[in-house]
């Protein structure tokens, strides 16, 4: 199908489905590499409001105002790759079974294949990774590749391999050794992992 056929069958995507997208989205360009002076500058005009949430994105767009690249590329590096491996392993099947490359890897890639979802030539790291998983919610939720997914697609995805374990990571990002930047990263994302699962609990009732 081309562009042009795509955009005149686009069809309307409700305002909150477009920012639960846009926060996906965010969490997993946040996740996949350091932020660059753009995404800072982005990041620093960000508000919030009272709420815990509110609050973490108020956090989070103070220290994107006082910091440099470099530096959250440094934190960036111990957090996820360090000498060897990062402080943190971002992988469902490490989180799930403590082991990489096991099976909610293998099970993931049986759900991309059915859902038209492709990982990027340029990727190189294991599809559960926790960036790529933000992003293929993300897609599903707008239609990036196909048609956007019925709540219960998503419902299923998100159950299925994010809910067991995005908030248990996120929170370990909050509290990470390394963490300065990516704590109010992991507040927003467990929050936001925590709102979902909520969120997709009572649209299956």
């Amino acid at each position: 199908m081309t562009q042009t056929a795509q955009t005149a069958q686009a069809p309307r995507i409700a305002d909150e489905d477009r920012l639960r997208a846009d926060l996906y989205n965010y969490l997993g360009l946040m996740l996949s590499n350091p932020p660059d002076e753009m995404l800072l500058a982005q990041t620093a005009s960000l508000s919030g409001d009272d709420t815990e949430m509110g609050q973490a994105i108020g956090t989070l767009a103070k220290l994107a105002k006082v910091s440099k690249p470099k530096a959250v590329t440094s934190e960036y590096n111990k957090l996820f790759i360090g000498l060897g491996r990062g402080e943190l392993l971002p992988y469902a099947s490490y989180y799930l079974t403590g082991f990489l490359n096991e099976k909610p890897l293998a099970l993931l890639r049986q759900d991309m294949t059915r859902l038209g979802l492709e990982r990027a030539d340029s990727v190189f790291e294991p599809e559960d990774n926790i960036a790529s998983l933000m992003e293929m919610m993300g897609a599903m939720i707008v239609g990036r590749f196909g048609p956007p997914s019925e709540i219960e697609a998503q419902r299923a995805f998100f159950n299925k391999h994010i809910g067991p374990w995005a908030a248990h990571f996120f929170g370990d990002l909050e509290t990470a050794k390394n963490s300065v930047f990516y704590t109010p990263v992991g507040t927003v994302g467990r929050l936001f992992m925590l709102i979902e699962a909520e969120a997709f609990r009572m649209s299956g009732r």
